[in-house]
């Protein structure tokens, strides 16, 4: 090969590279992986499930009642950086919730929950969702640190991370989310 082929294909390879790269960047702007950790969302999802996050789903809007969503908290993980959350969108804006004798209700109405771990959900609230928050629980109730707990409370919108909307492992549940 001569030098003038040599350098067209070296130029060939910096111009995929480069391409390579440009697509790459874009794509994490608008989407993310994502790897579930704990077992709060079970059934609806498992540890180790891969998903694919959109980045952009509430940037000018709110989520809609039963999204999954993804939120940064103030709670620390082993390694001290701070937690991000996966949870079920129960209230919005001006909803009025209320969990009580194991059920859950969203301004009077009892929701109808097949999506959850078992039929009773723990906690004593009462709360009118203010402008720009949302409720949010794990399907597995039991087992779920989320607005019922102080230590999450209501998430601000601030802080979601996107909408939590492909599972691509395991492979025989790859699909979109519910």
């Amino acid at each position: 090969m001569d030098n003038s082929n040599l350098k067209k294909e070296i130029l060939e390879w910096v111009k995929t590279i480069a391409v390579s790269v440009v697509i790459a960047f874009f794509i994490t702007l608008f989407v993310r992986p994502t790897l579930v950790q704990g077992k709060s969302m079970y059934p609806t999802l498992n540890p180790n499930d891969y998903l694919i996050v959109n980045k952009v789903a509430y940037k000018s809007e709110m989520p809609k009642k039963g999204d999954i969503v993804i939120f940064k908290s103030d709670l620390k993980r082993e390694d001290g950086k701070t937690k991000d959350l996966i949870k079920r969108v129960i209230g919005l804006p001006g909803d009025h919730v209320v969990v009580e004798n194991g059920e859950v209700y969203v301004n009077d109405l009892k929701l109808e929950e097949e999506y959850i771990n078992g039929d009773y959900t723990q906690g004593d609230v009462d709360v009118l969702i203010p402008k720009d928050h949302l409720f949010a629980m794990g399907d597995n109730r039991p087992n779920s640190l989320d607005s019922r707990s102080s230590s999450v409370g209501l998430v601000d919108k601030e802080e979601l991370v996107g909408k939590a909307f492909l599972r691509l492992f395991p492979f025989n549940k790859i699909g979109f989310l519910k």
